[in-house]
């Protein structure tokens, strides 16, 4: 074949219509081969023959998508000074758009002999190494555009591609699991049904599953462990080869766009499956070690690890810090997704060795004209010191609020002390977002993710029981503030599972008529357990996937969170864009959001402070929004009592006077779930009445007149 210079420009590989550019960054290169090969697996290697701004590039005419290639970068290789060039071994492209294949794990991939850390493999990789494939970038978006939904308006639904569908009997089989089942008509009226307005996607960009994993049969069924940072995992498509993986992507896409739901993924660019010093040689260890890793200053054999899984991207290097914003630009302008939420993203925040806010990332992100205008979601937190940082992101990102889980568990498991808390969480954790001009929506407000119990496991189990691991149960969150109700795990206790059943209600009602932007886990509104397990990374199987054939059995569940999420929609009360002033509404007049006892009598400070597990009243204000609409009209709604019940015990609540509200109707009740259903049965209740509020139990009050 005969290679052209070619450009720098863009990385990665560039089909044009008539052929393909290759470009590769490598600062310590000395030679950099591009490995073509065919569909027998055949390599052809051709030199790149052009350098410029440390860049490898060169053009190939008549190369087309479909085609399989890699690098073998030659240079130095000296761990203890931080160079890791092996040319035995086949490199993936870091700006590869699609993977082909899977690793065979072996001594092969590595660049050391197994036992002695210090040798060097000059073993082939090239035959147990997955490859880069060239696409084809056209696609027929039409008119698809982003939604832009706001966020006080928005309801994300976390969800697993493959877990989603994968046993849903109404999807035909070739596409479960797969991007094509997520955007099959039935799952399409399913998130329309429970009103969702954006999947947030656990991991697809390509990922590994680690060999140890492997050799105990299991796989990384979550996708944490990166090594194509602009390829869509090719696992979960149905159309594997030549590409087709990104075609699939953009359709499913497309059709949830046309459904009027979002797409954000969660992205890992912390680290990647290249893991620490003793890790594999897949791709940027081989091309530049220095320049992608963090390593350890005065021990560059070592990697700096604020993630737990071995090595942390330098977001000190430019080159580090390009891939990563090329990434996401491509994201949204060739994949159309609409927002991130970033894995461990205090990792990304740490300059030194501190988590910076002022960082280089953030700085690029902010000035970024396509990524700054998307949805940016942080997981405000590492296994680093320090790296806890709920309330510490720059004014553009919102945060997954780990302070909202925390109080609300603590709080409807009846631990003492937390009604004060409570209130902050649920009014939008002004303590945490508004100091630094944030609103309300910078608090992701979840209950349960991914990571830890589903909602049904978080009422029926006080411990983990994750022994399937293989990790003789040490893996996974050991302190997941529980409560089972008095019986570990299935019971077959008809007032148990009422109970557990009950909890979960006041749990999803406490979640979506919260001020911030709530977050379902994928299938709680489905009673989907997971035993007990609270870590199954590496479950893919039917312990962690969606059980559609019992999810009939949850009808009510599923019912009613559905109407939760409309009555959220309905009332702007419940997706306020500024926080609450507490302060009166009009000359003399009630305050926008007021705390009352069961009493009806306000709060008072000793209240807030005493101990033990009690009933607390909360006034919305429908008058003392203090915003505008898109006209610039005032917007109000009707006003609302929401009655919260911890404790174990009926509690008698007197409604406040006739300057609050004269008449109220029942539009919530935990302990009547049908309710919501069917609002025209509800009686009146009146100014200073009286309303026995179950045990363990939330109750809604819309004002009448």
């Amino acid at each position: 074949m005969t290679m052209w210079p070619g450009s720098p420009y863009p990385l990665g590989a560039s089909y044009d219509g008539g052929g393909t550019n290759f470009a590769v960054f490598s600062e310590v290169a000395e030679r950099v081969e591009l490995c073509l090969f065919d569909e027998s697996g055949k390599e052809t290697r051709i030199d790149l023959p052009e350098r410029e701004a440390l860049v490898w590039h060169g053009y190939l005419p008549r190369v087309v998508p479909g085609q399989r290639y890699g690098y073998r970068v030659h240079g130095p290789y000296d761990p203890a000074a931080g160079a890791r060039c092996n040319p035995n071994k086949l490199l993936l492209d870091p700006y590869a758009k699609a993977i082909d294949g899977e690793y065979e794990w072996g001594q092969e991939l590595f660049s050391y002999d197994f036992g002695d850390p210090t040798s060097f493999n000059a073993s082939d990789s090239a035959p147990k190494a997955m490859r880069s494939v060239v696409i084809n970038p056209f696609f027929d978006w039409a008119n698809d555009r982003p939604l832009r939904i706001p966020y006080h308006e928005s309801v994300i639904y976390e969800a697993h591609v493959k877990g989603m569908t994968i046993q849903h009997p109404r999807i035909p089989e070739d596409v479960r699991g797969t991007y094509s089942g997520l955007a099959h008509p039935v799952m399409i009226d399913y998130f329309r049904r429970l009103g969702v307005t954006a999947v947030e996607l656990m991991p697809v960009h390509q990922f590994v599953h680690d060999s140890g994993l492997r050799e105990r049969g299991l796989s990384n069924y979550w996708g944490y462990n990166t090594i194509g940072f602009f390829a869509p995992h090719n696992g979960y498509a149905s159309f594997r080869g030549h590409g087709g993986q990104v075609q699939e992507f953009k359709s499913m896409v497309k059709t949830l766009h046309r459904a009027g739901i979002e797409v954000i993924l969660d992205v890992v660019y912390n680290h990647t499956a290249e893991g620490n010093h003793l890790g594999p040689t897949l791709s940027f260890r081989g091309i530049d070690n220095a320049a992608y890793y963090r390593l350890v200053d005065g021990d560059r054999q070592h990697y700096y690890d604020t993630t737990g899984t071995g090595n942390s991207l330098n977001v000190q290097h430019p080159e580090s810090l390009r891939l990563l914003m090329d990434s996401l630009r491509y994201w949204v302008t060739e994949m159309h997704v609409d927002g991130f939420r970033f894995d461990l993203a205090s990792a990304l925040a740490r300059e030194f060795h501190e988590v910076d806010r002022l960082a280089a990332f953030f700085d690029l992100v902010n000035q970024d004209p396509v990524v700054s205008q998307v949805k940016l979601i942080a997981e405000p937190w590492d296994v680093g010191d320090g790296g806890y940082q709920v309330g510490g992101f720059p004014p553009l990102w919102t945060e997954w609020n780990g302070k909202y889980r925390d109080t609300v568990r603590d709080f409807w498991r009846g631990e003492p002390g937390t009604l004060g808390e409570f209130a902050s969480r649920f009014a939008g954790s002004s303590d945490l977002y508004e100091i630094d001009g944030r609103r309300p929506v910078a608090s992701i407000n979840f209950v349960v993710a991914h990571d830890g119990f589903t909602l049904t496991d978080l009422v029926s189990y006080n411990e983990k029981h994750n022994q399937a691991n293989g990790e003789d149960n040490n893996d996974g969150e050991s302190h997941n503030r529980s409560w089972n109700g008095g019986v570990e795990g299935p019971t077959d206790d008809a007032d148990i599972l009422a109970l557990r059943e009950q909890q979960k209600r006041n749990f999803l009602a406490t979640l979506l008529l919260s001020q911030g932007v709530p977050m379902l886990a994928h299938g709680d509104e489905l009673g989907r357990t997971q035993r007990g397990n609270n870590n199954v990374y590496c479950q893919d199987n039917d312990l962690s996937w969606v059980n559609w054939d019992t999810a009939r059995d949850h009808e009510v569940l599923t019912r009613f969170t559905a109407a939760l999420v409309r009555l959220r929609a309905d009332h702007p009360l419940f997706r306020r864009r500024r926080f609450f002033l507490g302060e009166p509404v009009g000359d003399g007049g009630i305050a926008d959001i007021a705390w009352l006892r069961p009493d009806g009598e306000p709060m008072t400070s000793a209240d807030w402070s005493a101990d033990g597990t009690r009933a607390i009243v909360v006034f919305l204000n429908g008058n003392g929004i203090h915003e505008s609409d898109p006209l610039g009209e005032p917007i109000t709604d009707d006003s609302f009592l929401l009655l919260f019940n911890p404790s174990a015990e009926t509690t008698p609540c007197r409604l406040p006077g006739g300057a609050y509200g004269r008449a109220w109707e029942i539009v919530v009740d935990t302990a009547d779930p049908l309710l919501l259903a069917a609002p025209d049965v509800a009686a009146d209740l009146k100014a200073g009445g009286e309303l026995e509020l179950g045990a363990h139990s939330v109750a809604v009050l819309r004002c009448k007149y």
